[in-house]
Formats: structure tokens, sequence, C-alpha cells
């Protein structure tokens, strides 16, 4: 095989793992995209409980400050994972 042939066979194998790179890269782009929107909604979530608990201090339920526990572990959670699949 002669060195051009082998460079045109190189080429082409990076050509392909170069694409399937992008459409990795993309997809993953679009699940962390759909993971960081969710957690979002959970943050508006969390942020109304927190707020309610924390105005009702002497009156908030043992059931609400564990809501707003959880659900802050849960979104702690979240946010580490997406900053472990972007890095």
């Amino acid at each position: 095989m002669s060195v051009q042939e082998e460079l045109k066979k190189l080429s082409e194998k990076v050509k392909q793992y170069r694409d399937e790179a992008r459409v990795q890269l993309h997809l993953a782009r679009e699940d962390v995209k759909d993971e960081w929107d969710d957690l979002e909604q959970d943050w508006d979530r969390f942020r109304n409980k927190i707020d309610q608990v924390l105005h009702d201090t002497g009156d908030a339920s043992q059931e609400a400050r564990q809501t707003a526990q959880k659900l802050g572990e849960d979104l702690k959670t979240g946010y580490q994972n997406i900053r472990k699949k972007l890095k």
C-alpha cells in the first residue's frame, strides 16, 4: 500500500471517529440540557419551600422541613452530576 493510500485510509478513519464523537457530544449536550431544565424546575420548588419554611419558622412542620431538606439534597446531587458530565 502506498503512503498516499495509507494516509487516505487514516483520513477516512479519523473522519469517522470525528463524526461519531460529534454525534455523541451533541447528544450529551442535549442530555445535560434536559437534566438542567428539570433541575431548574426543582430549584424553583426548593426556593419556594425554603421561603415557606423560613417564613414560618415556628409554625413550619417537621414534614415541611424534611421535604425542603430532601429537595435540597436531590438538587445538590443533580448539580454535581451535571458538573461531572461537563468535565
